[in-house]
Parts: structure tokens; sequence; C-alpha cells
């Protein structure tokens, strides 16, 4: 079962951090999700990142593998390469996608991301890369929020280096609109929760995104997550989630499988390899002492993706 949802609206321009903050909290307690809008971007170079999408997407498949996804978790991921949900029956989720990382990162010093031929596909990566610094700063300037909304100094994660070189990845998603019969029941992306610290994400329009606030709670409720023309969807990751001892949520989501093409733009802000997130001190006590032990970010995020890549 599910019903439409009302998520807070989040203005990234008010003059008012404080009352910005105290909106933000709300909603990470009581949701987990968010609007964002007024952050910035203009609509022209978010439907250019939707333009250049489809383009990709629309290549032949042999193409597209020529730039299948690396070690280095950059490139291309085919129809079925993940399973979000460890207990799904099928053989992977119905949707592919494109990785892009921050440039460097390796012993190398070389660029790990993979591009496609300049020849193919001219303004691709530079519309990318031009997306991918715009959002990296807006995630910055709603981290420096989130501390405040935990009570704690507005440039914490700046100062404890979690955004030295952080681990933020842009991740393009196309789900198809035509289906065989092996793939009824199945979803676009399977129920889950994120697994960093926050992911901004741009649509276009086409519904199928849903959330579980209770998912203990059986049978579970999903409720639609509508499009708002100009606005990111925020949410909340697990790794978040422990920092704050579970105060702010990170919510089940899916995407449902409609008939019709969906595409997407994920944008995951996470911590740099090294950072060891560890209950703040703001949200523990005697009485609510920490529930998980510190974990560096690295190990942790390579474990989940692991998981989420393995072969049935």
């Amino acid at each position: 079962m599910s019903r439409n949802l009302e998520l807070p609206l989040v203005d990234l321009s008010s003059s008012d951090p404080f009352a910005t903050a105290q909106l933000i909290r709300k909603a990470c307690v009581e949701y987990g999700f968010f609007y964002l809008i007024n952050h910035g971007i203009e609509d022209t170079l978010i439907w250019e990142v939707f333009r250049e999408s489809k383009k990709f997407f629309a290549l032949p498949p042999e193409e597209k593998m020529k730039l299948e996804h690396n070690d280095a978790h950059r490139g291309y991921t085919p129809i079925y390469a993940e399973t979000l949900d460890p207990s799904s029956e099928f053989k992977g989720d119905l949707k592919e996608s494109f990785y892009i990382g921050p440039n460097g990162g390796t012993s190398s010093g070389k660029d790990p991301n993979q591009w496609p031929l300049e020849e193919s596909l001219p303004s691709w990566r530079a519309t990318m890369e031009s997306y991918y610094e715009r959002v990296l700063a807006v995630g910055r300037r709603l981290l420096s929020l989130i501390a405040f909304a935990l009570n704690l100094d507005d440039q914490f994660f700046e100062k404890i280096g979690a955004l030295n070189s952080p681990m933020a990845f842009l991740r393009l998603l196309h789900y198809p609109g035509e289906l065989g019969a092996s793939d009824k029941g199945n979803y676009g992306a399977s129920a889950h929760s994120d697994y960093g610290m926050v992911t901004l994400l741009a649509t276009d329009g086409v519904p199928g995104l849903q959330i579980c606030r209770e998912k203990e709670k059986h049978p579970q409720l999903w409720e639609d997550v509508s499009h708002i023309d100009g606005a990111l969807i925020v949410n909340i990751g697990d790794m978040l989630e422990r920092w704050t001892n579970c105060i702010f949520r990170s919510t089940l989501h899916r995407v449902l499988v409609i008939g019709k093409e969906r595409y997407s733009v994920a944008f995951f802000l996470d911590p740099n390899y090294d950072c060891v997130v560890e209950c703040l001190e703001s949200c523990c006590s005697k009485t609510s002492p920490p529930r998980f032990p510190p974990i560096r970010s690295g190990d942790y995020l390579r474990e989940r993706l692991r998981v989420s890549y393995s072969s049935k």
C-alpha cells in the first residue's frame, strides 16, 4: 500500500540559518528526506545533464560496456549489475547507471574516471564536470547547516577533515520503460537505505520514488515522493545515522517500475576515506550511549558496495 507524501521544503537561500537548521533537524528526525530549493544550480544546467545522460544511455550496449565500471568505482553499470535489497528474488535491479567520482585519488595521480569519446558526445564531460562542482558546493553548504542542526559548530565536518578530499560521486541513472516477462514484480531500485552521509537527487518528473519511514512495521507503508520543479531531493544515509546515534534517520526507499522510462541524477557526498565515523557528543548521553563502534568511512562504504555488486 502507498500514499502521497508532503516532505519539508528547505530553502538554501534563507537569511535565517537557525530557522533553516531547525527545519532540517525536524525533516531528518521525522522523514530522513526533504526538498532543497533555491540551491543556486540553474535549471538549464540540470536539464543539460539529463540531455547528455540520455545520449549516453541511448548508445549501443557494446559501446557502453567499453566504459564498464572499474575498480575505482567509475564508469558504466548495466541492468541487473546491482542488487540493493539482498533479499530480492531477482537477479538484479532494473536500472543502468554511470558513476563519476573525484578527479584524483590514485597512486598514479591519473584521473580514474572513464569518459565517453569526445567525438561521440562532445559536450558530455564538460557538462558532467560542471554539474559535479556545482552540486558539491551545494552539498558543502548543506552539511554546514546539518552540523548546526546537530548543535555543532557549522564548520564541524570541515574541521574534522571529513570534507578534505571527500568521496563524492555523481551517478547517472536510467530506468528502462520496456520490460520482459521475467521482470514482472521487480524494482528499478529495490528497497534500501543509502550508505553514506547525504544524497542530493535530481529527477526528471517521472514518478516512481517511494519511501518507507517505519521499516520495521508490517505490512510496510510506502509513500510516494513527488517531483518539484527546480528542487533537489535530499536524503540521509546510513553513515550519518551512525554519526547521530540514530537521531537522524536513514530511510528505506525504492523506485517502482511503471512502464515508462525514468532518468535521475544522484550525488552522494561522503567523507574522505580515512575519516573516522563515531557517535557525535551532541547525540549521546548516559541514558543514550553510542549504538555503534567507530569505523573508518572508506572501510564501511567499500563493504556496503561489495555486497551490492556481488553476483547472486
